[in-house]
């Protein structure tokens, strides 16, 4: 028994030591993070559990019987990130570089059917140079199976990938089917194609970091959403994500108590919003001044910052934030902020976080860029999320509320279970000025001072209509509060409405206007 013993610590050995002693100094070299390192400092110590550790590839073509690594290209597992079932794979780079071939996709595949089983979130961490030529198309059925995981997956458990150095070709779909995808910056990069063949087709010259890095998927694309400083910096991002969501679609979020009394009021807020209507404020200090311990878990913060999304607790509640930004583009919704606000509604909504939505927004970007590009379809995603989701509701006007972007950012209309409005809320179909010069035309032509007839006519149609009690007196807003009871006002919103029933008519799917 004990050579037999022997024999098993030496194969475990093998597994562990990747492509060698050479690849692995290369890997380090270049600043990277080995593959098991990476699942080391991501799970809880000492948590993470191997499976598949002795697999091969069977390919035979190209010599490829003579090279043969233990585990193949991939390390597959689970483990507890603060307590809790975590499944994880991590693409190895020392072996073939990473490359995915039908053992590679096998090993992958049995993680997420385990995960959907077992109702426990899913961790890719992606190092790969693509599809294992020397496989062909058993290479390309692999990421197909993976795809119809990722996709069956969706909405059922959270998925997130982390992307840890090349991600190019069909091996970029899997992460971008996910939820979350987190990238370095200056070390990882995602295309379809790269620099070289788009210098062939198109004629354009472009290097790595600019065609598919971190910041250019953080900023220009929004496929990612957040570029970390280095690899352990995204690791900590996503166990500090973690924290935040359910396991599963059939679970709450995690509660975490807080010291931060749930009736605390913040005079600050009195006083945050400017007399000057067309003056802007940052929404993130009034974000930061309500949720608890003035924690606020940003995501896409670089990408349509004229809106402005993310994770806090209120009162131990785990919300999703949703809030127009008056300092970009004085907070209007654009087709990127439609879309980037859109996906992040419904995946709180499939995973039963609810949401608060802060509400100042003047309007629809115009432009026939914006038309052109079809914002009336890409505006309908924000419109079809609130619309579709069922997760507690609640909406807060600090300021402007216009025309359909009133109707499309959780209005009561919309089946938002707490609509509320500070004293400074302006509801109406569009900002005085431009209301004045519709509906007054003719006497404005006919005075004989227009600016101070405008100007007139403006201030009496603020005071009558750019104000949040037409709206109350509809019942469209429940309640105009005191900024400063803000946060005490939505902890017990939450609290009374953690028994909330609401569900949508049976069907497969609705047709969202993708």
């Amino acid at each position: 028994m004990d050579g037999k013993i022997e024999r098993l610590h030496q194969l475990k050995q093998r597994s562990q030591e990747g492509g060698g002693p050479e690849r692995v100094a290369k890997q380090k070299a270049q600043g990277k993070m080995t593959a098991r390192e990476r699942i080391d400092l991501l799970l809880d110590n000492g948590s993470f559990r191997e499976i598949d550790a002795f697999v091969v590839h069977r390919e035979h073509n190209f010599g490829m019987e003579e090279k043969q690594f233990l585990g193949d290209s991939v390390i597959t597992g689970w483990g507890t990130i603060d307590g809790r079932l975590i499944y994880v794979f991590s693409q190895d780079f020392t072996v073939f570089g990473g490359s995915l071939g039908g053992v590679h996709a096998e090993k992958v595949v049995k993680i997420m059917d385990m995960a959907m089983r077992n109702g426990a979130p899913v961790i890719g961490i992606n190092d790969s140079g693509g599809a294992r030529i020397q496989e062909g198309v058993v290479s390309l059925g692999g990421y197909a199976d993976i795809f119809l995981r990722n996709t069956l997956a969706s909405g059922v458990v959270p998925q997130i990938s982390a992307i840890m150095g090349p991600c190019a070709g069909g091996a970029v779909y899997s992460p971008a089917l996910t939820d979350f995808i987190i990238m370095v910056k200056k070390s990882s990069y995602m295309f379809i194609t790269g620099p070289d063949v788009v210098k062939t087709v198109t004629g354009e010259e472009v290097t790595f970091e600019e065609l598919g890095g971190a910041v250019t998927h953080n900023t220009e694309s929004g496929v990612a959403h957040m570029a970390a400083e280095s690899e352990a910096d995204a690791l900590y991002l996503i166990r500090e994500l973690m924290s935040y969501l359910p396991s599963n679609n059939m679970e709450d979020p995690p509660f975490v108590p807080t010291k931060d009394d749930p009736l605390r009021t913040e005079a600050a807020l009195d006083a945050i919003i400017p007399n000057n209507p067309n003056k802007p404020y940052d929404i993130k200090d009034i974000i930061h001044l309500i949720v608890d311990d003035g924690k606020f878990y940003e995501i896409q913060e670089m990408y349509a910052p004229n809106i402005v999304i993310g994770f806090a607790r209120l009162g131990g509640f785990s919300v999703g934030i949703v809030a127009n930004q008056p300092m970009v583009l004085a907070g209007v919704l654009d087709i990127n902020a439609s879309e980037k606000a859109g996906r992040f509604v419904r995946f709180c909504d499939a995973f039963n976080i609810p949401l608060i939505v802060f509400e100042d927004v003047p309007g629809f970007l115009p432009g026939v860029d914006q038309e052109y590009g079809g914002i009336i379809r890409h505006g309908a995603k924000l419109l079809y999320a609130f619309c579709e989701a069922t997760v507690p509701k609640i909406t807060v006007v600090t300021r402007k509320a216009y025309g359909g972007a009133y109707c499309v950012m959780n209005s009561k209309h919309i089946r938002a279970d707490l609509n509320l409005a500070w004293p400074s809320a302006e509801i109406a179909v569009m900002g005085p000025d431009g209301a004045v010069n519709i509906i007054f035309r003719r006497e404005l032509a006919a005075a004989e001072d227009p600016v101070a007839k405008k100007a007139e006519l403006v201030e009496h149609y603020r005071e009558q209509f750019a104000n949040p009690y037409t709206a109350a007196k509809q019942g469209y807003v429940d309640d105009v509060i005191e900024p400063h009871e803000t946060r005490p006002r939505l902890i017990n919103a939450l609290n009374m409405l953690q028994n909330k029933r609401d569900q949508n008519p049976p069907k497969k799917h609705g047709n969202m206007p993708l």
